[in-house]
């Protein structure tokens, strides 16, 4: 079978279940790095080129309702098998790791990253609950609200999402964020980093506040079974305090 994924955490997934299938991806398919260099670019993930995935003659082509565009991919559903994947919680993501596994023949291979997975989840986790605010945007500000896989994670982790009662992305101001004791700063999409830290300390100045993984809390698939040491970083540094 020839596959096609326009969703990173589900290209690295594939490639670790059957990567002779995987034919194509997007640019912002980056794991494992070695791999996804020898294989064709079909654009971003939000505005892939279609005459390029259609070139590819892929058997399956694997899609996400929130990472790409709705019409690119009713365009490629014209005359191409389209699977739009949706992952809002850790047992949509099970799901979606166990039909890659039977789509792939590989049931096996996808049960072991599943129970790894769910170990990690387990394992670790706050012993208190910490209110938190997830930031994955500045200028303007945007954190992350309750109906989403980061938020889920969050959840599952321990942490109160502030601004769960929001929907999606929303954008707020530095003073929205006092209810918090916690501040995440997500390295993706926008690339927070320790020099972003003052910027927050500034106006919060007894805040905790954290660099964090972005692909620890926004990817999916077989990622996550790989980052068991940040999560027992994460919490240690929480329930140490």
């Amino acid at each position: 079978m020839r596959i096609i994924s326009l969703v990173p955490s589900i290209t690295e997934t594939l490639i670790d279940l059957a990567p002779e299938m995987v034919v194509g991806r997007t640019k912002f398919c980056i794991h494992p790095a070695e791999f996804v260099k020898k294989l064709p670019v079909v654009g971003g993930t939000k505005s892939f080129h279609i005459e390029k995935v259609r070139a590819l003659k892929p058997d399956l082509v694997i899609a996400n309702k929130e990472e790409n565009e709705k019409e690119f991919v009713e365009e490629l559903m014209k005359d191409l098998k389209v699977w739009v994947t949706n992952i809002e919680t850790l047992d949509d993501n099970y799901s979606l790791i166990r039909e890659l596994g039977e789509i792939t023949n590989q049931q096996q291979k996808a049960e072991e990253i599943c129970q790894k997975t769910i170990s990690i989840f387990k394992n670790y986790k706050l012993k208190n609950p910490v209110k938190a605010a997830y930031m994955i945007w500045r200028k303007p500000y945007m954190t992350v609200g309750g109906d989403n896989f980061v938020n889920h994670l969050l959840e599952t982790i321990g942490f109160e999402n502030i601004f769960k009662d929001r929907s999606r992305y929303p954008e707020i101001i530095l003073d929205e964020l006092c209810p918090a004791d916690a501040i995440l700063l997500s390295t993706e999409p926008y690339p927070f980093s320790e020099k972003h830290i003052p910027e927050f300390k500034n106006v919060h100045p007894n805040k905790k506040v954290r660099i964090v993984d972005g692909e620890a809390f926004a990817w999916y698939g077989s990622r996550l079974s790989k980052l068991e040491n940040f999560y027992k970083e994460l919490v240690d540094d929480f329930n140490n305090d």
